[in-house]
């Protein structure tokens, strides 16, 4: 007996480790459009397959002196199957190209680069490789039916495949992957691609001593999205992976488009220090364009890679986002390649980037004009002459005034130095950068070039020609003047916006979020450290002398501090609700003996209603049997079997409590529609509770068939006493800690009814999800305003539906069971402590933890509900709660206006 059951389980394990794998790849071909031959999800699928193939294989099926078994099962069943004979010589093709590679791995590069490329040649690709190939022709779901049909020529007894339940399970679960498309291009969409979260989180960790980037003058953020396992990183021969990746960005992908690149462009980016050359690339995006420089030395890697993460180059590394520019100051001196200088909103000069020779600045500038259309432009425009593309715009000499001269266009060589100035426009923002209207007809003259004379302070030494003066600067002091004026009208601006906006957020504060924290503030250090939580001592201190501490005291250290395990059933009904802090020992008995005669009551009387359910379903089924019987003798015997059977059912339940005689007689009696519509209410709940019960966490240690029987007399208990609610599924694990903890159904039973009081409300029924929704909005568009503009931009999921399983659940799915049951605590004592809703804050917090893994790799909705499935029981609960409890006092901090 034991053996078959060990059997079973071996069975069943081999099948959930094929769903899990199916379930992988059939949500990574809907997340990402497509599945790469070499993802890891491949690589586990085709082995959990090929363990239910291998399994129970008969030795001759096998063959005796074959090393791989898969392959010596595929070729007998293509005798006589054609799709596993077309594999099997596709398979030994490969096979052999493997060879010829391992045969040829000293010859030249070129003659490698010729071979046909190989669908993988890890270790595991190769061992795998049968499996893989039948899955790539989409036949492997066809060649395991075959087996299944034929189970008993190739297989034991004891095999997965012989089973008649789970072997065509098996075939059915490959139907899915075998109808994707899988591709082997290493083209950019499988380069650019989101990591898993782990692997995220781990990448992070790596890198989070770096600092973000304020200023282009720091290291830019390194917003890496190239995919690789977690189990390949220790692989990889670089320790830097990130850095290189950020390098590799400064190239045409597929997430920016390249349009200038060119390198040897020289920056001084400190007064102490030589020009150092780099590469100057101009990249666009959907809805920006950035303007990036990175040293030589980071592009060839000549730092070393020890030192290359810690590079002292990553400092001097740019990366400026064009609409932070308003002005290029274009400088063109005799024998050099000319010099921009790039001039911010806030007045701010970027360090001048000096072009070398080859017309290289021109290129520069027509890129980036055309990078601006259609929703912006250079003002003034580069001209197109035929025959020589863009070229700068002629130049008018500007003559003093009172000359009676007009202007006149210049005829200059194309060599002679010459200084423009660029205004970068937008249409739909122009007013942005304008003056008052008065100003415009005087200073429409700033924007003509001079000959050599700068206004910029970059070239202010030796821009002058010998022997000028410094009046020759007179001519462009107006429009200067004009300039720092406009300068200053934005930064007063802004800082009037500014402060306008800081006050619309306090008023937000206080109308939105006030009702969503206590206005006491409550210290975690007075009276005393409360981070220890509640300790047996405190707790016998109490239970001896109830006034030895108040119910805020109690309250106040299992919010900061938790409950001790050992504690937790004796604490959990009083936080419930169950029993009163101010209740004695004998009130407390006396409660328990309440709790567990109304309990009994209930469960007698659902019991006699299941047993007219039970009754009813078997009527139904033999009278389904006799209507699918052929003859009419057959037809009557059975009615008549089925008559008996009633008579000896209500017979056995003359024998019951007059309640459920009642309930009998009433559903006896065709007449009385309200108990028919009961029954039938309670039969459709009772399916259902049944359904997840034997699905509630049964991997978890606790949950024996005792334990699940316990776990549905609760359930079907608070069903019958709520039919107009009915079993909505998640209930279940709402009462499963509860029952863990408790191990007691009464108390368990009266528990779970006081804390459904709170958590019915946020089932379809209740109506309050929406409110939860509209109050993370609010909390993390005040308290996280960068965060909330990505979730905004990123397909707008500041709805916050990925939140609907954490508050539905008070985050029993993100948890494991030591942590659902520290958090659970929390939140019943922060009702008391700091805020009632208090989940909101949890919830907050879980975004907050791993914001920076968010914004920088620009999430989506689909990429945050990916990363929290994934993140699902890998949480650092101390730290999320600590996290939930700083934002509560942020709030109420705001509130206060302090």
């Amino acid at each position: 007996m034991a053996t078959i059951m060990a059997e079973a389980e071996t069975r069943q394990k081999l099948l959930r480790t094929v769903k899990k794998e199916v379930k992988q790849i059939m949500e990574e071909a809907v997340t990402r459009k497509f599945v790469h031959e070499d993802s890891s999800h491949i690589v586990s699928f085709c082995a959990a397959v090929e363990a239910c193939v291998l399994h129970g294989l008969k030795r001759r099926a096998a063959g005796f002196l074959r090393s791989n078994k898969v392959a010596a099962l595929f070729m007998k069943v293509g005798k006589s199957f054609a799709p596993a004979e077309e594999l099997c010589r596709k398979a030994q093709e490969l096979e052999q190209l493997l060879e010829t590679k391992r045969s040829q791995s000293l010859q030249s590069q070129d003659s490698i680069r010729r071979m046909p490329r190989l669908p993988s040649l890890t270790t595991q690709g190769v061992k795998n490789l049968w499996i893989r190939t039948a899955l790539f022709e989409k036949v492997l779901d066809k060649i395991v039916l075959y087996l299944v049909e034929n189970c008993s020529k190739y297989y034991e007894k004891e095999a997965v495949l012989m089973d008649p339940v789970d072997g065509p399970i098996l075939a059915s679960l490959l139907v899915g992957p075998c109808a994707l498309e899988y591709t082997k291009m290493k083209t950019a969409d499988h380069f650019w691609t989101d990591p898993s979260a782990d692997e995220l989180v781990q990448r992070h960790r790596i890198h989070g001593g770096h600092c973000r980037q304020d200023s282009p003058t720091k290291r830019p953020a390194l917003c890496i999205q190239k995919r690789h396992s977690s189990s390949s990183m220790d692989e990889r021969p670089s320790p830097s992976p990130s850095a290189r990746e950020y390098v590799e960005s400064l190239h045409q992908n597929s997430r920016a488009t390249l349009l200038f690149g060119k390198n040897n462009v020289l920056v001084q980016p400190r007064d102490d220090m030589e020009a150092i050359p780099g590469y100057l690339s101009l990249h666009q995006t959907a809805e920006i364009m950035t303007l990036k420089w990175t040293p030589n030395q980071l592009m060839n890697g000549s730092v070393g890679d020890l030192d290359y993460e810690r590079s002292v180059y990553w400092n001097y590394a740019m990366t400026i986002p064009l609409e932070e520019i308003v002005y290029l100051h274009c400088h063109q001196q005799v024998n050099t390649g000319g010099t921009v200088v790039l001039v911010s909103q806030d007045g701010i000069q970027r360090p001048p980037f000096r072009f070398p020779r080859g017309g290289h600045l021109l290129q520069f500038l027509s890129c980036l004009e055309n990078g601006l259309l259609p929703h912006g432009q250079l003002d003034p425009p580069l001209w197109s002459q035929r025959g020589k593309g863009k070229v700068f715009p002629k130049l008018r000499n500007r003559v003093p005034q009172g000359s009676g001269s007009t202007d006149s266009v210049s005829d200059k060589e194309e060599d002679e130095a010459t200084d423009y100035v660029f205004r970068i426009l937008f249409p739909n923002s122009q007013s942005e950068f304008v003056t008052p209207p008065d100003l415009m007809d005087q200073g429409a003259t700033m924007w003509h070039p001079t000959l050599r004379k700068s206004s910029c302070s970059s070239c202010s030494q030796g821009s002058f020609s010998d022997g000028a003066t410094p009046k020759g600067c007179n001519h462009e002091r107006t429009p200067l003047k004009l300039l720092c004026d406009n300068m200053k009208y934005q930064i007063i601006s802004r800082a009037f916006y500014g402060w306008l906006a800081y006050c619309r957020h306090l008023s937000t504060v206080r109308t939105h979020l006030s009702a969503l924290v206590n206005h006491t503030i409550v210290a975690p250090d007075v009276p005393c450290d409360a981070y220890k939580g509640l300790t047996p001592d405190v707790w016998q201190t109490f239970l001896h002398d109830c006034t030895a501490y108040k119910e805020q005291e109690l309250l106040r250290l299992v919010y900061f501090g938790g409950v001790d395990h050992k504690l937790r059933k004796e604490v959990w009904p009083f936080l419930l609700g169950h029993y009163q802090f101010q209740m004695s020992e004998a009130e407390r008995k006396e409660v328990d003996e309440q709790v567990r005669v109304c309990y009994e009551q209930t469960m007698r009387e659902w019991l006699s209603c299941e047993e007219i359910v039970r009754q009813r379903e078997k009527e139904q089924h033999a009278a389904a049997l006799a209507k699918c019987s052929t003859g009419a003798s057959i037809d009557i015997s059975s009615q008549k079997m089925i008559h008996h059977d009633s008579t000896i059912s209500n017979e056995s339940q003359s024998s019951h409590s007059s309640e459920r005689q009642s309930l009998a007689h009433l559903q006896s009696d065709s007449s009385n529609s309200t108990q028919q519509e009961l029954l039938d209410l309670y039969t459709l709940n009772l399916h259902r509770i049944e359904k997840d019960v034997q699905r509630c966490d049964r991997n978890y240690w606790y949950f024996t068939p005792a334990n699940l029987e316990k776990l549905r007399n609760i359930m079907c208990s608070y069903i019958w006493r709520h039919l107009d609610i009915g079993y909505v599924q998640g209930m279940c694990d709402l009462l499963a800690p509860l029952l863990v903890i408790l191990d007691d159904e009464a108390i368990a039973f009266s528990c779970f009814t006081e804390l459904m009081k709170r958590m019915n409300q946020n089932f379809p029924h209740g109506g309050v999800m929406d409110t939860h929704f509209a109050n993370m909005r609010s909390l993390i568009q005040i308290l996280d305003s960068e965060l909330f503009e990505l979730m905004h931009q990123n397909g707008d999921y500041t709805h916050f539906y990925f939140c609907y399983r954490w508050f539905l659940l008070d985050f029993k799915r993100e948890l494991v069971y030591d942590d659902v049951f520290a958090v659970w605590e929390t939140i019943w004592a922060a009702k008391y402590v700091s805020s009632s809703h208090f989940v909101l804050f949890i919830a907050l917090a879980l975004v907050e933890i791993y914001r920076d893994i968010i914004l920088e790799n620009n999430m989506d909705f689909t990429d945050i509900i990916k990363f929290f499935n994934e993140m699902a029981e890998h949480h650092n609960i101390t730290q999320i709660l600590t996290l939930a409890r700083d934002l509560v006092g942020k709030v109420q901090m705001l509130i206060e206006n302090k």
